[in-house]
């Protein structure tokens, strides 16, 4: 609880617009299939932005494809199969980069790796 509470003090975008429908959008939202879902949250303008991907099965993508705002390198803030959580210690080595190929919606996509019944929160670098 207290990782959660410091990551949510320091990343303005997951409370900055709260009020905001500019601060939320989905990403992913129809993958029955697979039980994913993933969204945006938007701070201010200087603010960067956060992704959320949450893995609802006890089955790991081990290559899923989702779609970003932007390209570029993305910071893993949390994956909550972390080891320090009494996860598996399975993740992105801390970091993704995403290649300008829209996906989803969006300007830009990477594979992630996503843990079983997980979810990992990405903030751009």
């Amino acid at each position: 609880v207290r990782d959660l509470n410091t990551l949510y003090r320091d990343t303005p975008a997951l409370y900055v617009s709260d009020s905001d429908p500019d601060g939320f959008q989905w990403i992913e939202a129809n993958d029955a299939a697979n039980s994913v879902y993933a969204w945006i949250r938007r701070g201010g303008p200087d603010d960067a932005n956060a992704v959320v991907i949450c893995n609802f099965t006890p089955i790991e993508r081990m290559a899923y494809r989702v779609g970003l705002p932007l390209p570029g390198k993305w910071r893993e803030a949390l994956n909550t199969d972390a080891d320090v959580y009494g996860g598996g210690g399975r993740g992105n080595m801390g970091q993704i980069t995403a290649q300008a190929e829209p996906f989803q919606g969006q300007a830009a996509s990477t594979l992630i790796y996503l843990p079983p019944l997980s979810t990992v929160l990405l903030i751009k670098a």
